[in-house]
């Protein structure tokens, strides 16, 4: 039997196969349990949970309940011709991409909250979808609560979007923000992250960037209708950070936060994700704890911000029972009818190559274990002027210089670390005006 296309004339209930059980599957099945008139009255159809696939088939039983078939074979849900709807919340991307794959190659319609999945695979995924006539839905894959993908693909189709930028790791930001509002060093700002949750055994992904990095290849493909393109991102991570930079920086009027910024130069494109100072009186500034926020930037809308959970099990549920909706609200409608999964139709993406980054142009941030005399002098020998300073004692002196290349203030930094008496190496962190 095969599954009910999107424009059967009868609203027969959507049958949805769940894959996995965890954190997210588990706030999934809650939220359609918890609201599910209000989910049927704003669907026009009842949305039913038929099967779920768990490696602890026993504890999700207990879970579900008894109208819920729950087994431990994923595949056989994904294929199951009872299904209408596969939703993918096991993460990961090997098992997953077969998973998601298989689910398309029988007709069935795909939610996921994978960002990594379609970050690294999803040209091939929404290539099937498209070929298969089916629908791939992914807004909790990025800034969980935060209708993100919606706005860019629908709320600014008509804008031009000149540029983007967010936090969009709530691990990271967490940290930061301990970091900076507790007075601690990195290391101790992460294990109270991992102590409560937000942090996993290995952070890696969320600190060192990587999870920002899979969110930024969604975001910047939907504003600027490109191909996914993760591996054109340049990626730096927070490990490396001092509390003395988040102090220093406070000082001088700016926050520091981990930035995922896609912007446009002309016919190229720049894609990173970098801690960067913010000024304190921007919204971004005030995205604070595992919140995450963004800012677009569009050339009729001007610019817009977003701001919301970074994380958690209803919350991410939330993105994910709302794209169920959607789907169930499309029952009259055939799927060539819907918003392309990216904004724009694949035939008509088009990539853009890649801004050098040493062109780019910004003010910085500068710490130097110099005497301010020579920090002026050097600074002066590249062309460069200051905008504000701080004197941070045994510290040395931070400084926001005014707008430069990169190019040029790498030069600069050459000059002044091989300065006569410095004692440390160079700090150096990008300003981020969100302008």
């Amino acid at each position: 039997m095969h599954c009910s296309p999107l424009d059967a004339s009868a609203p027969a209930p959507l049958r949805v196969g769940l894959l996995g059980i965890g954190v997210v599957g588990s706030g999934v099945q809650r939220l359609l349990a918890r609201n599910h008139a209000l989910i049927a009255q704003r669907a026009g159809r009842t949305i039913e949970l038929r099967r779920v696939a768990a490696r602890h088939v026993a504890r999700a039983r207990e879970l579900v309940g008894a109208h819920t078939t729950v087994v431990g074979d994923a595949m056989a849900v994904a294929t199951d011709p009872d299904i209408d709807v596969v939703v993918e919340v096991i993460g990961g991307c090997t098992v997953a991409r077969e998973l998601v794959l298989a689910a398309i190659a029988h007709g069935k319609h795909v939610v996921t909250a994978n960002k990594a999945l379609l970050a690294l695979h999803g040209e091939e995924i929404f290539a099937a979808a498209e070929r298969r006539g089916v629908v791939v839905a992914f807004e909790g894959a990025v800034a969980v609560s935060i209708p993100i993908v919606k706005a860019l693909r629908e709320g600014l189709a008509a804008n031009e979007v000149t540029w983007l930028a967010g936090v969009v790791n709530g691990t990271s930001n967490f940290v930061l923000t301990q970091m900076r509002e507790r007075g601690v060093s990195f290391g101790v700002a992460l294990a109270e992250a991992q102590r409560l949750g937000y942090a996993e055994a290995d952070p890696g992904l969320d600190v060192d960037g990587g999870d920002s990095a899979h969110k930024l290849a969604l975001l910047a493909s939907l504003a600027f209708g490109t191909p996914l393109a993760f591996d054109a991102i340049e990626v730096t991570g927070i490990r490396a950070l001092s509390l003395v930079e988040l102090v220093a920086a406070e000082r001088l009027g700016f926050r520091v936060k981990l930035l995922a910024s896609a912007r446009r130069h002309g016919a190229k494109l720049d894609m990173r994700v970098e801690p960067a100072l913010v000024p304190t009186a921007s919204l971004m500034a005030g995205v604070n704890g595992s919140l995450n926020g963004i800012v677009v930037h569009g050339d009729a809308s001007g610019p817009t911000t977003y701001c919301g959970a970074g994380a958690g099990s209803l919350e991410t549920a939330s993105a994910v029972v709302a794209d169920l909706i959607e789907l169930a609200r499309a029952v009259q409608a055939p799927v060539h009818g819907r918003a392309p999964a990216l904004g724009v139709a694949r035939a008509q993406a088009k990539a853009l190559p890649r801004m050098a980054s040493q062109a780019l142009v910004s003010p910085h941030y500068l710490r130097v274990s110099l005497p301010m005399d020579d920090v002026l002098r050097l600074l002066a020998v590249g062309n460069l002027s200051m905008a504000a300073h701080a004197d941070l004692g045994d510290d040395g002196v931070a400084l926001i210089t005014q707008s430069a290349p990169r190019s040029a203030i790498r030069e600069v930094i050459g000059l002044l670390e091989r300065e006569a008496g410095i004692r440390a190496p160079v700090v150096w962190l990008p300003v981020e005006s969100l302008r």
